[in-house]
């Protein structure tokens, strides 16, 4: 079991805030030094992945208001690749409409090249209708939006495998010539993660096209996760795959209080329900008590 972080909340309370009267004189000078403060201390705690949030604005409807700063993720993907070496950096997940396909691609090949080899490819078909309408942000109906993840997809397959011939997609996506130089770091490019758990067409595109994909934990004792994990099962057997070559990720919450001991259970209790790589987020910004508590209890996960 592979223990990961998501930087969801990235609201440090050290941070100054703006003056609304003067916004001229807002200098967040405490937010990359916290942020790059839990990337090492994840890194040294054996963390596999820090993961952040592909929005323009605060998605998490479970923050208060206040909580409402938001990086743009490549940016700080890369700042973060600069301040560490082993631990892997994603995003959980870009939505395949928000950026032109080939520019996605891209961005996501030099976080690989210039990390050397740490990045994974998080890419789902996205969802947030109010974030799209303040930022102008590109979000088409959902079968649109399913059509456009599998462009991209089967896009950045044939750009990491070096074919220049031209693409056409099955949304009318069409590029003349893509070519991704330099070619991605990790042979064959990143592992790909598709967010979402539809179970008709999202988890048969993680069958055909991914090497992970991510549901989330539920109030109800893994009914769901098991369902879920049954249904890819399914659609890996239909296009000839075996699912355990598929990375089975759960996103949950550390909540306040909890012990290296309860989260080294939680994760004992996730690998019975088929899940491989549990994803931590927390209800407030990563701090020395939450890291602490992984850290212990990575090494139980280890001892085990």
């Amino acid at each position: 079991m592979r223990i990961s972080i998501n930087v969801t909340d990235q609201s440090w309370p050290e941070q100054t805030r703006p003056e609304r009267s003067r916004p001229e004189r807002s200098r967040p000078t405490a937010l990359p030094t916290a942020l790059a403060d839990v990337a090492r201390r994840a890194e040294d705690a054996g963390v596999d992945t820090l993961w952040v949030p592909d929005h323009l604005v605060q998605a998490d409807p479970t923050l208060p208001p206040e909580h409402d700063d938001q990086l743009e993720a490549y940016t700080t993907l890369g700042y973060l690749a600069a301040r560490t070496s082993r631990i892997r950096l994603g995003t959980m997940v870009s939505a395949a409409t928000f950026r032109a396909p080939a520019l996605l691609v891209k961005a996501v090949t030099t976080l690989d090249v210039l990390s050397g080899g740490r990045a994974w490819f998080g890419v789902g078909a996205g969802h947030e209708a109010r974030e799209a309408a303040d930022m102008g942000l590109d979000l088409p109906g959902t079968r649109a939006r399913l059509d456009r993840l599998e462009d991209v997809l089967r896009l950045a397959r044939q750009m990491w495998a070096g074919d220049e011939s031209p693409f056409t997609g099955s949304g009318g996506l069409r590029l003349e010539r893509p070519r991704c130089r330099p070619a991605p770091a990790t042979p064959g490019g990143p592992p790909i993660l598709v967010g979402g758990a539809g179970e008709r067409r999202t988890l048969r595109l993680v069958a055909e096209h991914a090497d992970a994909c991510n549901v989330f934990d539920l109030p109800d004792d893994g009914v769901t996760v098991r369902h879920k994990l049954a249904v890819l099962a399914e659609h890996c057997a239909a296009v000839g795959r075996d699912v355990t070559a598929i990375d089975r990720t759960l996103s949950a919450r550390l909540q306040p209080g909890t012990t290296a001991d309860d989260l080294a259970a939680k994760a004992e209790t996730a690998a019975g329900w088929g899940v491989t790589h549990l994803v931590l987020v927390t209800p407030q910004p990563w701090d020395d008590v939450a890291v602490t508590c992984v850290a212990g209890a990575l090494r139980q996960v280890g001892d085990a």
